[in-house]
């Protein structure tokens, strides 16, 4: 059985379950890790969270309203502690910005570091991204996606845990605009070969376009912010791949 045929089974099942009634315990791509919040975290998040946090259980949220304005928004899955997203934020003041993360540090984290540059451009959500994806955001309203280095769960047995999948990469189209683009990281090198059949897949329905002249990968492009991980990786020999995709139909 292929992956996407897999993957289509399994929402399937889940949502005859779903209407008899029955509870199933959906498949993470993470596991939730409650690390302890610094003073700074804490404190940041009670000053920042009422401005910046933004909630699933508010339902869609209107961009415009959200930002004062109206501006492409790029939407980072899985931030971590905020670095990167918070440089590229700053050096696009012209763009809005939407983090979403699971784990409070992270997000006390981010939100330290967003103080810190005086942002505007910048909200947060802490939740589950395909939840968030589900429920939050309309259809063809997002100018970008970027998921940079998501966990690969590298065991084969746990690689149904691995965020990009078929079903979830529909969900991204679906909310891109068309010419909208998904830019995928990762350092695991089976986990960029699965990118990139799933992607490619999607690609030869007519769904998407590779932006790589190779067909691909591409480059590290100038506005992903090279990480102090990255770089320590790159002076071991470790490989990073990013992917670009644009919604084509």
């Amino acid at each position: 059985m292929t992956d996407e045929k897999q993957a289509i089974d399994t929402q399937a099942n889940l949502a005859e379950a779903q209407e008899k009634g029955r509870y199933i315990r959906k498949i993470r791509s993470f596991v939730k890790r409650e690390g302890r919040l610094t003073k700074g975290q804490e404190a940041a998040l009670q000053r920042s969270w009422p401005l910046m946090g933004l909630t699933h259980e508010a339902g869609v949220v209107n961009f415009n309203e959200c930002f004062g304005r109206e501006a492409d928004t790029i939407v980072e899955i899985g931030f971590g502690m905020g670095h990167s997203l918070v440089a590229m934020a700053a050096a696009a003041p012209e763009k809005n910005f939407i983090g979403i993360e699971v784990h409070r540090p992270g997000v006390g984290a981010c939100l330290m570091a967003a103080e810190a540059q005086q942002l505007t451009n910048l909200r947060l959500y802490e939740h589950d991204a395909v939840e968030v994806f589900d429920d939050c955001f309309v259809d063809d309203s997002l100018a970008g996606v970027q998921v940079f280095f998501p966990d690969p769960w590298h065991k084969k047995r746990h690689h149904k845990r691995r965020l990009i999948q078929p079903e979830f990469v529909e969900t991204l189209r679906k909310k891109l605009r068309i010419g909208g683009v998904l830019h995928l990281a990762t350092d695991w090198q089976n986990y960029a070969e699965h990118m990139l059949e799933v992607m490619q897949a999607a690609e030869a329905a007519g769904q998407w376009q590779n932006l790589s002249p190779t067909n691909d990968y591409v480059p590290r492009p100038e506005e992903r912010p090279l990480t102090k991980f990255e770089r320590r990786g790159e002076r071991l020999g470790h490989g990073v791949w990013d992917l670009k995709f644009a919604r084509k139909a």
